[in-house]
């Protein structure tokens, strides 16, 4: 079998793994109020250079984003998301079910534009019947986003001034981040992120953690009983030091970013061989997330051969588009051998 399917698919990273190990038998206070959670923050405070950064630990993504949006909006105010954002598409209404609505704008490349965010918002403040209306309270991106694109430095100074002007917080999904700042050609770093965005999270479960957030509060502006309301949504973690060790560990020696370069490594050798093949990319992503369009005949066939992927969408009668994703736990030989059954069934 050769799969691809996604990047938290195996266990974690064999350094994470020797870590837990080591304290398996120690007693640590819960919540996160442990040394390994409070060694973890001041090691991603020194990364961001944000000495003033908050720094608080949850469990998995759609859980980190309805704590985040939940806890930072009032209750008349939604969140601002492309129409493709993962709060938008794929977390079965989780911010909905707080109460909060999606604000959704265009996608392109599953990214947003300022223009188009300062339209909204203006839109909104013009129109007579506002004191109606769902207030937009904040904005959601993310970094890569769910067709694995990035934003330019400039792209994301030109939101955040566009926030900073209708007061909206700007909030990024850092799910995949370790492979968006380690991409080629990027010019978006940690640094930046931390400056630009009101908060963010730098994603574990994807990117070599068991399980695992960091949520970055970068402005003091952490909300108000923040640990009370994270047990509200019933997100606190007794364990919590399971968290903070795996931090501690991936924010020790370069380890984050030398698992997202292994999976960018990996990806690109798997998109050349897409190209070498005579395949349609679906996008031209240059992170770990690679999209390709086959026709269902040729996908019957990879279904055969045991090869597992991701269904993404369908573009028209008779083709679709599929995914396949590298991580730390991802070896070359498994994606050259992806790519001969490519080339094979094609």
């Amino acid at each position: 079998m050769i799969s691809l399917q996604n990047d938290y698919s195996e266990g974690a990273h064999p350094q994470i793994l020797k870590r837990l190990a080591e304290i398996n038998l120690e007693q640590n206070p819960g919540y996160c109020s442990d040394a390994y959670c409070a060694g973890a923050a001041e090691k991603i405070r020194k990364a961001c250079a944000c000495p003033e950064a908050e720094v608080f630990f949850l469990v998995g993504g759609t859980q980190t984003n309805q704590v985040v949006i939940d806890t930072m909006l009032a209750s008349y105010e939604g969140v601002v998301a492309a129409l493709t954002g993962h709060v938008s598409t794929h977390e079965a209404g989780a911010i909905e079910f707080t109460g909060h609505k999606v604000l959704e704008l265009p996608q392109h490349e599953g990214k947003i534009q300022a223009a188009e965010l300062r339209e909204l918002a203006s839109g909104f403040w013009q129109d007579g019947n506002h004191e109606h209306m769902v207030f937009p309270g904040m904005v959601y991106i993310s970094h890569p986003t769910e067709y694995g694109t990035l934003y330019s430095k400039e792209e994301l100074e030109a939101i955040s001034q566009t926030c900073h002007e209708y007061k909206l917080p700007l909030y990024m999904d850092g799910a995949r981040l370790a492979y968006g700042l380690t991409a080629p050609g990027t010019d978006v770093t940690l640094q930046d992120i931390a400056r630009l965005c009101d908060v963010f999270y730098i994603g574990g479960t994807k990117c070599g953690a068991f399980f695992g957030e960091a949520v970055v509060f970068t402005k003091n502006n952490m909300p108000a009983r923040f640990l009370t309301r994270v047990k509200q949504h019933g997100a606190l973690l007794a364990k919590g030091h399971m968290l903070g060790i795996q931090f501690d560990t991936l924010f020790t020696d370069n380890l984050y970013n030398e698992i997202g370069a292994h999976a960018i490594r990996l990806a690109q050798i798997l998109q050349k061989g897409f190209l070498d093949a005579g395949l349609q990319l679906s996008i031209n992503s240059p992170t770990n997330q690679q999209f390709v369009e086959l026709p269902d005949t040729v996908i019957k066939r990879l279904d055969e051969k045991g090869v597992v992927y991701s269904f993404w969408e369908k573009t028209s009668p008779g083709k679709t588009v599929i995914r396949f994703v590298t991580s730390w736990a991802t070896k070359e030989e498994t994606v050259r051998e992806l790519i001969r059954i490519l080339k094979e069934v094609v």
